[in-house]
């Protein structure tokens, strides 16, 4: 064993003399890490120094290939500056520092990645008393295998939670370098009343020496019961519609604002034996809109479509169905939802009980004339005045 050691320990002090010379050179990289992780567009500082005793110094970043960035050198230190990280500025980095006849080094891996707070959920809000399923994804990303999506309750991951799958798509974007988006779904438990303020979807993205987390909140609405007031509104029971926008995709703006951005509405009006919805976007000749979510199948529904209009036929068989219904403004992706209850529905059952009530009424008054008439018709013929 102490042969070993004597064998390798020349080989340990070579390795020393790349970090310092016998001059006493030593050459040192802030930040210290090996691999650092800069977002897309920011910028850092890497400054290379050089401790040396010897007159004759220098200190010097290269670069593998020519994104090399700015560099400010002198005798014992150098500054590499990265403005507004692109891609292409990914790569290794190496400082090469020389301390009289002695020359060492130190590289740095530079990786650059996109991780923008664009999360998004479908749907847009979740109802109590009853189990769901979500999606929420996160979009425009690089390093989808670093990114995890959870389900909190304030800072806790919900209990009873079923994980459904995870998707990973290459976004629909033109250019040199892929970007991503990840989704994945959950089937959740009832959330009972009270609604939990605090329910969200948390994306965290775990790099070399970084961790970055962005949050979108998911609204939980109280469905009334039946002993509660009826409802005829959307508004009374939810949100009266949710549009929801990609934050990194501002759309088009409308003729009448220039600072609005442009988004769609959903705008319902009662039908012989139903209920008609209608998307609409003002936001000129050029955009359109169609109906992407509806409880069931969206095939079943009676649609048509006329540019920046669409509108859907939603048909009552005793009650309509329950769930969301959305749609979609293009260009742009911006969406609007709306979530009907079974409740919208309760002015028909109070039209059925009414005339169901009417119907027994007029069987009572039969029963009762009947009654009369056979008190009338006696064997032998009395007086009249025995039926009045």
């Amino acid at each position: 064993m102490e042969q070993v050691l004597a064998l390798l320990l020349p080989f340990f002090m070579g390795l020393l003399q790349q970090g310092r010379s016998e001059q006493g050179g030593a050459l040192e990289v802030e930040p210290r890490q090996p691999v650092v992780a800069l977002a897309l567009g920011e910028s850092m500082q890497f400054t290379c120094r050089l401790t040396c005793a010897a007159r004759a110094s220098s200190v010097q970043w290269r670069g593998l290939d020519t994104s090399l960035g700015a560099v400010q050198s002198g005798p014992n230190s150098s500054v590499l500056s990265v403005h507004n990280a692109s891609f292409s500025a990914a790569g290794t980095r190496v400082c090469v520092g020389s301390c009289g006849n002695s020359t060492f080094q130190k590289t740095v891996q530079l990786l650059v990645f996109a991780f923008p707070n664009q999360l998004t959920v479908f749907p847009v809000a979740l109802v109590t008393g009853r189990h769901q399923e979500l999606a929420c994804t996160a979009h425009n990303i690089t390093n989808p295998e670093a990114l995890s999506l959870s389900l909190l309750l304030g800072d806790q991951e919900l209990k009873g939670v079923q994980a459904l799958g995870r998707e990973v798509e290459e976004e629909p974007e033109e250019g040199e370098d892929s970007l991503f988006r990840v989704t994945v779904r959950w089937r959740l438990p009832p959330l009972w009343t009270p609604a939990p303020p605090a329910l969200h979807c948390q994306a965290t993205m775990r790099l070399p020496g970084l961790e970055q987390s962005h949050h979108q909140p998911i609204p939980v609405l109280h469905i009334l019961t039946s002993q509660e007031p009826p409802i005829t509104t959307s508004r009374e029971a939810t949100l009266e519609q949710d549009s929801t926008r990609s934050s990194w995709s501002p759309g088009p703006k409308p003729g009448n604002s220039s600072t609005r951005p442009c988004r769609p509405e959903i705008h319902q009006s009662p039908t012989s034996g139903g209920l008609e919805l209608l998307c609409e976007a003002a936001c000129g000749p050029s955009t359109a809109v169609h109906w992407t979510q509806a409880p069931g199948d969206l095939a079943a529904y009676k649609r048509w479509e006329a540019g920046a209009q669409a509108w859907l036929r939603v048909l009552w068989a005793g009650c309509h169905p329950e769930g969301w219904f959305q749609c979609r403004l293009d260009p742009g992706g911006q969406m609007a939802s709306l979530y009907l209850f079974p409740e919208i529905c309760s002015s028909h059952t109070s039209e059925a009980l009414w005339v169901g009530s009417l119907v027994l009424g007029l069987l009572f008054l039969v029963f009762l004339a009947y009654r009369l008439w056979k008190r009338c018709q006696p064997a032998t013929q009395p007086p009249a005045h025995h039926c009045l």
